[in-house]
Parts: structure tokens; sequence; C-alpha cells
């Protein structure tokens, strides 16, 4: 009995747990039925996206459909024809029936999902593969070495991931264009991921409104009549989007814009953009993360070019190709220029018309239509764009320059401001950033282009002479080539340079003739000065720079009332000019005879009372000045490189002089004659003329100089001025102290830089045995020593306690010079040489080591104490030394990057390793071996080069472990018979000085 009622109640148990089953998998099954319905309403709604979409691009647009978009629309309606057929039996059948199409549900919803996810279409709708990527465009030749590289260049960023926008700028002309079209056909043609590529042309009035019409038009939308510029936006990035792959092209962009704005989205795996504009900075505005600039075709390039399209039917003669290359070469290697000048020459064979074509180009009338329509139209909207009279006047500033002149961009800036176009009522400092800012521009839009820093075709190295750049750029304003003074060798200084394309400059010469009253006959070689006829009364200015006009008569009196600016600068055989030539000049403000061969300044200047600027550098020969007490209204006077021996008179009344170059080396003065001046801002005397030595009061109450270069009078003057420094100090500075009085040969090699900052030269002077110990300024970033024999070391140069911010240092011919430095004086004055970077030492006749305690150092001077950041060293024509640096020294010298040894006839050893005799050693197994276990290391070493060393026998004994090095430079060293061994191959260069 007991066992039946326990089996009735497991039946009753088994029951319940059953119903609560089916209960349970009801409700799931209910889930899953819901979740059916949820896709399919997601695939009905994108498949009415997707027909609404059709049916514009094929009713509109005349596109048909894709195939695969025919049969995921046939499928959608198969599977939505099998939902409802389930939906219909779920209706009417029982719980039962429910639970039986489980299964199928499930399956069903699976199909659905992978529907919706097969409906997007990345690549879109419509359309072949050869409509939706586009067609290719007709282009010509591509011409250059150069522009072959840059399509190179281009396609490797193109194919990098990682680089989403691209910049291609150059003056108009050059063939930023065509190269494109190149890239655009090679991307049609070549097996890629991009799916898609589209052309726009942008115009200079192009909007935001017309770009985003221009870009829906080719992606195959209509956004024509929608007025909100957010929502054209949102849809053409919607559109632009699907397409997962493709490169947009947009060809010469004038202004920059936000790319959101207009509804590009660049992406990584969508979107990249390629841009052309005339300007870098339109480039950079973009957010162009790779930028290239295409340049001019070489002149051989240029020529081939201009061969290819002159045509297969025009046969030229020896004598007609000599002159065709010539005409070629006008074209300044614009390949526009060159093809469509070439063009117009198509058939011409006789000499007088090809002779003919190339005096209209080289007298820049251009008159030949084509080029005037299809050149200078296209160079002049980059000068209209500029969009500001005051830069577009200095644009045309340059233009006074000959044709393919190289100019410093200070001469220009200096220029600018004396012509009133930068306020030279500004600091120094802010008029050339305004200065600077402008030439930026006018670079950046193509109009200008950028120098390589080369003088007298030598790159520029170092300068070995007397001078610093202050007085290098006095001497060579607007000069080409700098010669060398006193005919020192050495490599001289070479500023920024920049220069004008000479079609750019045509363009500048046609805009003058048509708005300006100017005279440009700059690099004519001229002998002659025009004629008084064209002297017209409304000119303005006026150019003959870089002629060969021997002397204005007195017959010539130009009436030219409203002259402003007369440049007769490097007519360097102009010996004589008449006094009447400047009486009817009453305007002229600007008077520039720098580079000139005159002994006498005309009288009659001395009355041009409105010249605000009076240019006579480099006038060798010019020894005598009338009185300048009219000229009250001058604010710069240049007299450097001059032969004058006294101040001139009246200069004391030029209150208004702001700018005053002082720099000519027979000139007798204490300075007093300058006191007065205390509007000036830049101040140069001749530093290291004996001549000329500055007293303190003279210069003291000078409180806004800025630039400022003399020779102190003596160690008291020097000092008194050092100390109210701090107070009214200029922000660069050169200052002299020689104790000798009479004039001594000029410091024979002086700081390389372009310019100086803070700087000062010490020479003849006792610094440990004087009476008044020396003071040097606390900000000094630069010190040369000369011909002071009591020190023994910097040590010995108390002064230095707080120079923390020098970097360089310049020790020459101090007879008493033993070592450099000693770690024993790591309480003095060279413990606050951290930021030192170069040290060059020249004729110490008793250095005999550098360090006085040698290997030591290392462990003595803190890690990042006195010479810690030393990066150059140089030694030259030390007789004595032997043994230049140990492992220990080097190791200390942990940022050293190049070494120099030049004429050091006693130096043995580079890293001498003690203990080891090399000759000794090199006869043994077990000498050698001590030799190969010295491990020298050092992590930043790049170059070491030895010049002129007899007795130089070993580098270094051991292993060199220097991965950074790259070469050694080696001359003349007969006993060196074993290079070191490096872990690393190094460049070896021998008789390479």
């Amino acid at each position: 009995m007991a066992a039946n009622v326990i089996e009735g109640l497991v039946k009753i148990s088994e029951t319940y747990s059953l119903i609560l089953d089916l209960l349970s998998g009801f409700n799931i099954f209910n889930d899953n039925v819901r979740g059916l319905e949820m896709k399919l309403e997601e695939l009905c709604s994108l498949e009415y996206d997707i027909n609404k979409e059709l049916k514009f691009a094929e009713l509109q647009q005349g596109k048909k459909r894709k195939r695969e978009v025919e049969n995921w629309l046939r499928n959608v309606q198969r599977k939505k024809i099998e939902v409802y057929g389930i939906v219909q039996e779920l209706r009417d059948g029982g719980v039962l029936r429910h639970l039986k199409l489980t299964v199928q549900v499930k399956k069903l919803t699976g199909q659905v999902t992978d529907l919706v996810k097969s409906g997007r279409f990345p690549k879109g709708l419509v359309g072949c593969a050869q409509e939706s990527r586009g067609y290719a465009f007709l282009t010509t030749k591509l011409a250059g070495a150069m522009f072959r590289k840059n399509v190179g260049k281009i396609w490797d960023w193109l194919m990098n991931d990682g680089v989403l926008i691209i910049g291609v700028y150059g003056m108009g002309g050059v063939g930023k264009t065509s190269m494109l079209m190149h890239i655009h056909n090679m991307l049609l043609k070549s097996v890629t991921n991009f799916d898609n590529v589209f052309w726009v042309t942008l115009s200079q009035s192009s909007s935001i409104h017309k770009l985003q019409c221009d870009v829906a038009k080719i992606v195959g939308l209509d956004i024509s009549k929608e007025n909100d510029e957010k929502k054209r936006a949102a849809r053409l990035s919607w559109s632009l989007m699907r397409r997962k792959r493709c490169v947009l092209f947009l060809d010469d962009v004038w202004n920059h814009f936000p790319l959101e704005k207009v509804g590009i989205p660049v992406r990584a795996e969508g979107l990249k953009l390629v841009l052309t504009s005339r300007s870098l900075d339109v480039c950079r505005r973009m957010n162009c993360q790779n930028s290239v600039k295409v340049e001019p075709l070489s002149k051989e390039e240029a020529w081939r070019l201009f061969v290819d399209n002159l045509g297969q039917h025009t046969t030229l003669s020896p004598e007609v190709t000599k002159v065709a290359r010539s005409v070629a070469k006008e074209c300044a290697g614009l390949p526009l220029a060159v093809i469509t000048m070439a063009r117009s020459m198509r058939g011409v064979e006789e000499i007088c018309e090809w002779r003919h074509a190339l005096e209209e180009l080289r007298n820049t009338e251009i008159r030949m239509e084509e080029m005037e329509m299809e050149v200078l139209r296209v160079l002049k909207f980059s000068y209209d764009h500029l969009n500001d009279n005051m830069v577009q006047e200095c644009f045309l500033c340059c233009a006074l320059y000959p044709e393919g002149f190289d100019i410093d961009r200070d001469v220009l800036i200096e220029s600018f401001v004396d012509d009133g176009l930068v306020n030279g009522m500004k600091s120094l400092e802010a008029m050339f950033d305004e200065g600077h800012t402008i030439l930026n521009k006018l670079e950046n839009s193509c109009l200008l282009g950028k120098v390589e820093n080369y003088v007298g075709g030598r790159k520029c190295m170092g300068l070995q002479d007397a001078s610093s750049h202050i007085a290098i750029s006095m001497m060579k304003r607007g000069c080409q080539c700098v010669a060398p003074i006193d005919n020192v060798e050495g490599y001289y200084v070479g500023s920024q340079m920049v220069k004008m394309h000479d079609l750019v400059r045509a363009m500048a010469i046609n805009i003058i003739k048509v708005n300006h009253h100017f005279m440009v006959k700059a690099g004519l070689q001229l002998t002659e000065i025009p004629d008084e006829e064209e002297w017209t009364e409304d000119l303005e200015k006026v150019s003959l720079m870089c002629n060969w006009i021997h002397e204005i008569p007195t017959d010539i009196s130009p009436r030219c009332p409203k002259l402003r600016t007369l440049i007769l600068k490097h007519n360097e055989s102009l010996t004589w000019i008449s006094d009447s030539f400047f009486v009817h000049m009453s305007a002229l403000q600007v008077l520039d005879l720098s580079f000139t061969d005159i002994e006498v300044l005309p009288k009659s200047v001395a009355d041009l009372n409105t010249l605000t600027a009076l240019l006579l550098t480099s006038c060798k020969r010019l020894k005598h000045m009338p009185s300048l007490a009219k000229l009250q209204g001058l604010v710069r006077l240049d007299l450097s490189f001059t032969a004058i021996t006294e101040i001139p008179q009246g200069l004391e009344m030029l209150v208004n002089l702001r700018w005053l170059n002082l720099y000519a080396k027979n000139l007798v003065s204490t300075g007093k004659e300058i006191a007065k001046l205390t509007r000036l801002q830049f101040l140069i005397l001749h530093w290291w003329s004996r001549k000329i030595k500055v007293k303190v009061e003279h210069v003291s109450c000078l409180r806004k100089l800025e630039t400022f270069a003399a020779n102190l009078y003596n160690i008291h003057h020097f000092n008194a001025y050092v100390k109210t420094m701090h107070k009214y100090g200029p922000r660069s500075y050169l200052l002299q102290l020689d104790t000798e009085e009479s004039l001594g040969r000029p410091p024979w090699c002086f700081f390389a830089e372009v310019c100086f900052s803070k700087d000062a030269i010490i020479s003849n002077c006792k610094i440990t045995t004087g009476e008044t110990p020396l003071v040097l300024p606390l900000d000094i970033q630069r010190l040369k020593i000369e011909r002071c024999h009591d020190i023994r070391s910097l040590c010995d140069v108390l002064s230095l306690k707080n120079a923390s911010s020098l970097k360089r240092c310049e020790i020459a011919d101090c007879d008493g010079q033993e070592y450099l430095f000693s770690s024993s004086c790591s309480s003095s004055c060279c413990t606050s040489l951290h930021n030192l970077e170069s040290v060059e030492l020249y004729s110490l006749k008793s250095l005999h080591i550098l360090c006085k305690e040698n290997e030591a150092v290392a462990h003595t001077f803190r890690p990042r104490g006195a010479f810690a950041y030393l990066k150059y060293f140089c030694i030259y024509h030390c007789p004595v030394i032997k043994k230049l640096l140990t492992p220990g020294l080097l190791a200390y010298l942990q940022n050293l990057e190049e070494i120099t040894v030049h004429n050091c006839k006693s130096m043995e050893e580079i890293i001498s390793v003690d203990g080891i005799d090399y000759e000794s050693s090199c006869g043994n197994k077990s000498g050698m071996a001590n030799i190969k276990a010295v491990v020298v290391t050092h992590s930043k070493l790049v170059s070491l080069s030895l010049k002129h060393l007899p007795e130089l026998r070993s580098i270094c004994k051991g292993l060199m472990v220097c991965e950074s090095l790259q070469n050694f430079r080696i001359f003349e060293c007969p006993k060196l018979v074993r290079l070191p061994e490096t872990t690393t191959p190094v460049q070896t260069l021998y008789d390479s000085f």
C-alpha cells in the first residue's frame, strides 16, 4: 500500500515537472518569435531605403542596379514570404504546434540576420566597376626626373593607411594638376584597395555650397534643393561613408576650409583626400599630413619637353636649335609655359622668327597671346589672392632685383622698412618678425622660392676671418658672392636667401608697368645712365642695380619730384656722380649707392632733407662725406666697409637715427659723436680696429639699443658697460676688449654661425695677473679668448663662474695655456659651463693635455656638470699635445658628436689607453690581446676628422663601440698604420680636404 502511494506521488511529480518544462519552453519560444519579428522589421526598413535610393539613381541618373543588389532583393522577398507563412501557421496551431516550430524559428532568425548584414553594400548599389571608379584623363607625357620622383612619393603615401590627407603645392603652371592626373589614372588602372576615385576642380571663387554640390554630383547625390548647409553636409558625408575606400582629388584649392563643414569624412579605411594648391599655408591649414612641392623643370628637361611639343614636322638647323634652346630657357622650367611656347612655334623654321620670339620673351613684354593668357594670367591669380596691399607691395619690391638674383631675406626686410611697408617704429625683433612673416607668406604662395645656403658657389661651413655675420651681412647687402677679406682663405657665412622665378618676375614687371610708376632696369649690363627723357616726373621708384654704369655726368639732372626710392647699388664701376643729379629729387627717401666705386659723396645729397635711408656699404674708396646736419629725418645710415677716417660732420644732429653702421676699419673715434643719438636701436662699430675704442659714458646712455658691436676703450670701460647691461643691455651684442693701442692683425678665426647673439672677444689682456678682474655679461653665449698669455686653463677665468648660458668657447694664441680644464676645480668657474656645446682651440703652444687629471674626470665631475653637454671639439695648430683623450674622459663627454684635430705636429694618439705601448704590442700576440681587450664606447660620436698629423700612430688601440660613428676623415697622417676596429661599418675618407 505504501509502495503504491509513493509510486503515485512520483508520477504526479514527473507530470508536474513536464508541465513546467512545457510552459518554460513556450516562453522561450515566444521570445524567439519576437526576435524574428524584430529582425524582419529591420530587414524591411533596409529594403525600403535601398529601393528608394535605387529609384533615384535609376530614374534621375540613368544608372543600373548591380546584380548582387538584384539578387539580394529577390532573397528578401522569398524570406519575407517564408516568415509570413510561419507566422500564419503559429496563429492557426496550438501549443504543441508552436513547440514543434522552435527550430525553424531559430533558423529563420539567423537567415534574416544574415540578409540584414549583406544588405549594407559598402561598394555601392549601382553601376559597374568602371563607372564607380571613374574614367581616365587624357594626359601628356610626364616630364622630368623630379616629377616622376614626386609621383612615386605621392603613390607611396596613398598606399600608406596612416596618411589620410596629402598636399601638392607649387607656383602656377608648374605641373601640379598634370602630376595628379597621372596618379588619378594610375589608381584607375592598377589593382588597389580603392573602389572609387573622384576628381573635383575648384575655382578661385568656389564656395562651400558650390563645393558641396560639385562633390555630391560626382557621387550620384542631388542636394541642389537642400537649403540647409549642415543637412547638405550630413547627406554628402553619409553618401561618401557608404563607399568604404575611395580617393577624392581636389584640384586648385585657393582657401582652406573645414572638411566637416563640406561633408568630406576623411578617415582610415575610408576616404583619402589629395589636394593641389599654390600655397603651402593652405596645405598646412587643411591639415595635410604630408606635402610635396612641385619644382620647375631643369634646363635639359625643359628642352626635351619643348622638342616633344614642337612636333615631328618641325626641323631645326643647328643655328636655329641654339636660338630655340634660349627660347625654351626663357620659359623658366614651367611645363605649362614650355608646352604653350613650343606649340606656338610649331612649323616655324626660319631663324628670324625664332630670334624675334626670343627678343619678345627677353623684353618681358611676352606679347604672345597664349603665353599671356595661359601663364601670366595663372601666375597673377596668386598675386591677386594675397588679398593684402602691403604684402603685394613687398612682393613688387622683389622685382627691383635682377632676374635670377639671390636676395638676402634680411636685406629685403630692411628695404621694406625703408619703404615704409613694415613698421620701423617697432623693436628690431618685432620688425624682422613682421618682415619674415611677409616673406613666408610669399614663399608659401610660391611667389618666392628658397635658395639653398650657398655663397660664392660653396656650401657655408664657417667663417675664417675677422668679421662675424653682422659685418659680413653689411658687406654683402644684396650681393650674391662674398669675397674673402684680406685674402684670407676660408668658408664664409651665408644668409637665408630667396629668389623670384623668372616668369613670376615677368608677371611682377607687367603689374608694375600697368599700375605703378617704376623704372626697373636692373641687371641689364647698362654702361650709361638712362636718358633724361626716361626720367618722367611721375616716377616713384628707380632700380638700376647690378649694371656697369661708369659715371653720372653733369648734363643729367632728372626732374622727378615724386621719386621716393633710387637704387644704384652694385654698379661697381661707378666712380663719379655729379652734384646736379640729385637737385630735383625733392621727395627722395631712400638712396642706395652701396657697392659702387665712388670716392666722394655729392654735396647735393646733403640737401635731401626728406631722406630716411642713406646706404653706402662697401663703397671701399669713399673717404669724403658732406655735412649730414640737414638730414634730420634720416632713420638708417650705413657706412660699413667704407674708407672714411672720421665721423661725418653733423652726425650728432641726426636725432631720429635708429640704425647706424660704422664698421669702417680706418675710422678714428671714442664714440662721443653718437652719445646724443638716443633713439638708436642698432649700432655697429669696427670692433677689431684699435682706432675706434668706445668709452662707456658715450654708449651707456643709449638705452634703446637692441644690437650693439664695438671695441671698448679699456678693461675699466668694458667692466662698467657690462655692469649696466642687466638693466639696459641690448638683446644681441659683440663686445671686444683689446688692450693693445696699435692696429694689430684681426682675429684670424671667429664664430661661424650665421649671426652673433651674445658674444665677447677678449684680446691681449691680463686676466689673472691684472689689477682689475674681468667682468663678463651674465647672459654671454659665446666667448673668444686670444693672446691672453697669463691663463693656464679656463678655470682661471673667474668671471665664467656665473656664465651658465655659455654655449661656445674659442681659445687662440694663449701661450700660457697648459690644459683646458681640471677636475680639481669643480668648485670654481668651470662647474657653471654645463650648457657649453662647442670648444675650439687654436695655436696654444703650451697645451699638453685637455683635462689635468684625465682619467679621474669620470669619477670626479658630476654627471651633468661642466662640459657634459659638449657636442663639438676642435683643436688646431697645438704643437705639444701628444694624447688627446682617454676612455674615461671620452665617457664623461657623453654628448660629443664631432672631433676635429688638424695640424698638431706632436699628436700620437686620439684615444689613449694608459699602460699599453703601441710599438711593443704590435710585435707580440699577448700585446695584441691586451689591445683588443680594451673597449671604448660612445653612443653619439658621429664624425672624426684628422688632418696634417705627422706623428699620429693610433686613433684607438682597442675596440670602438660607436654605433653612431659614420665616417673618418683622414689627410696627411703618414704614420697612421691601422684604423681602430669598430662594431659597425664606418666610411673612411682619405685626401678629402
